[in-house]
């Protein structure tokens, strides 16, 4: 009798350490971590060819659209040229031919591939022109 209550006593003393082990092997539930949004941009337009960290930016939020005053047409005019800032269809406009440089500068994330866009264009109009409500100034 002493062999069998030895026995069950043991049995569960490893059935016990058992359960210590899986309990502690199981890792930690972290909080719940907030995923950046996936098309964001943030945007400057410098006076002549500066860099980009000379003059402050904006961000463009995507989903859902926060940001400049013209978030909302912005992130249209991306969203039908796949993220490609060069494949915004330029518009029909005419600009006078006053040289006056501006760049724009774009940096971020759309739909998970990174962003990085500099041009300079002879004038505000031309950018204007080019790149639809992206850079447009509030007024």
């Amino acid at each position: 009798m002493t062999y069998f209550t030895m026995a069950k006593a043991v049995r569960g003393g490893l059935l016990a350490a058992a359960a210590l082990l899986v309990a502690s092997a199981t890792p930690a539930q972290a909080a719940p971590r907030q995923a950046p949004p996936d098309n964001w941009l943030y945007l400057t337009v410098t006076q002549g060819e500066a860099r980009a960290g000379d003059t402050p930016g904006k961000l463009l939020l995507c989903n859902p659209p926060k940001g400049p005053a013209r978030a909302a047409e912005a992130c249209a005019e991306l969203e039908a040229a796949g993220g490609d800032i060069g494949g915004i269809p330029q518009k029909d406009t005419f600009c006078t031919m006053i040289y006056a440089p501006v760049t724009a500068h774009a940096r971020g994330e759309w739909n998970g591939r990174p962003v990085a866009y500099t041009k300079t264009f002879s004038n505000p109009c031309v950018m204007a022109a080019s790149t639809g409500s992206l850079f447009a100034r509030s007024t």
